[in-house]
């Protein structure tokens, strides 16, 4: 039966069918194959798998990065961004980065994140004689940032699979959020230096800088309220996420006054689609997954691991390169969904932290973000810079290097996760 599911599955993958769609087909080939099962059975296992008090922090998070982000707030975070580091040398290339974790603590999604700034940011590099692939390479790899800085939708996701704190996640991806954002911040001054990118007017960027900084200070506010929230056991997640909706509503209503009922109406549309997409695909990895347990594939996979290769450190590689190459082909949320049934039985059976394997999981998913042949963000920066996948591609190396580093650390120095 498990044969069926993994042949059906990588056909329908190889033949881009869409990820949710080739889960379930490939569950309903392995019950056929099989003949024994009941019907009936996967179908509750798929529904009990919605029914989770924690995964309704899931549309509250992207409502209110909905609302967040539709407004004036974007344009100010941007400005903002460019205020703070965009006079030195490769400054806007610097603002990116800047941008994408500021917008990260708003919105939690590569995605939005990718398309919010790179929209704005990439036509501006390039008027201002930046290279194209270049600018696109810095907006996709810097887009990862998001998922990463809380609210992390995928964290969210990962808990749901391994019964692991939301707030704990949470916490434990501010680190390596930040460690990226410093790397690809050194990426930008060397390719600045060494190419010879322009520098903007040092004294445009201080003049209303503190203006800038006051009108951006609610959205930055918002990642250090969830924070504090979860670290000092104020809310759990789910009631922290509807904090940041009445929040943001709040700030949208109040501060910037851009509200509308048009905008209200469309940012409650995109996060009931975005939630239904997530949804759909929670529900046919749950089918998936009960059948691979049912056959117990994880628990035989974890004793082939810990049989074959010797040493822990042998596996958490091997663990990590699984991840990157799944990362490469499959949707994050669907590989989230798959590979953490498999591997966090494997992790206990060798002491790796949950918490650990839950922010190894995300930045190695990340990296297949911006990497092809699937690269969301990849293919995102490209369609709005206008250049060839393989020039971006060449000029994604310095970054390639600065997340596989910060991958490392995180993978075999348990002290960066579990600090709190």
């Amino acid at each position: 039966m498990s044969l069926v599911l993994t042949l059906v599955f990588f056909l329908l993958l190889a033949l881009s069918v869409p990820v949710a769609h080739t889960l379930l087909i490939a569950s309903g080939a392995a019950l056929w194959a099989d003949g024994a099962l009941p019907l009936l059975l996967v179908v509750q296992q798929m529904f009990a798998q919605t029914q989770s008090f924690p995964l309704l922090a899931l549309p509250f998070f992207i409502l209110a990065g909905e609302l967040m982000m539709s407004g004036r707030l974007g344009q100010g975070l941007i400005a903002f961004a460019s205020a703070t580091v965009g006079h030195v040398r490769g400054g806007l290339a610097a603002t990116t980065v800047v941008g994408s974790v500021v917008f990260g603590g708003v919105s939690g999604s590569a995605v939005s994140d990718a398309s919010a700034l790179g929209s704005v940011l990439i036509p501006w590099q390039t008027r201002e004689g930046y290279p194209a692939g270049f600018a696109a390479a810095n907006n996709a790899a810097a887009a990862t940032i998001a998922i990463l800085i809380p609210p992390s939708i995928p964290m969210i996701l990962y808990a749901l699979v391994s019964n692991v704190s939301v707030g704990a996640l949470f916490l434990a991806g501010v680190l390596p959020g930040l460690m990226l954002a410093a790397g690809f911040l050194a990426v930008c001054s060397l390719s600045a230096r060494l190419r010879g990118f322009p520098v903007s007017d040092r004294s445009a960027a201080r003049e209303g800088f503190g203006s800038l900084l006051l009108a951006a200070l609610p959205a930055i506010a918002m990642p250090v309220l969830i924070l504090a929230s979860l670290r000092f056991g104020v809310a759990t997640p789910t009631e922290v996420s509807v904090m940041a909706v009445l929040y943001a509503l709040a700030v949208a209503t109040l501060v910037y006054r851009d509200m509308t009922l048009r905008r209200f109406l469309n940012a409650l549309v995109n996060a009931g689609r975005a939630t239904g997409v997530v949804m759909l695909v929670i529900m046919a990895s749950a089918a998936v997954g009960w059948i691979m347990t049912f056959v117990q594939a994880p628990q035989a996979f974890a004793a082939w691991a810990t049989g074959t290769l010797s040493k822990p450190w042998l596996i958490v590689l091997a663990m990590n390169g699984i991840m990157l190459v799944a990362g490469m082909f499959i949707d994050l949320p669907a590989a989230i969904l798959l590979l953490g049934p498999i591997f966090v039985p494997l992790a206990q059976s060798i002491g790796l932290d949950l918490v650990q394997l839950g922010v190894m999981m995300v930045l190695n998913l990340a990296i297949g973000l911006y990497t092809p042949p699937v690269g969301t963000t990849l293919f995102i920066s490209t369609t709005i810079a206008r250049v060839p996948i393989l020039a971006t591609s060449l000029e994604l190396l310095p970054f390639y290097v600065v997340g596989l580093t910060v991958l490392l650390l995180f993978s075999f120095v348990p002290a960066l996760t579990l600090r709190f």
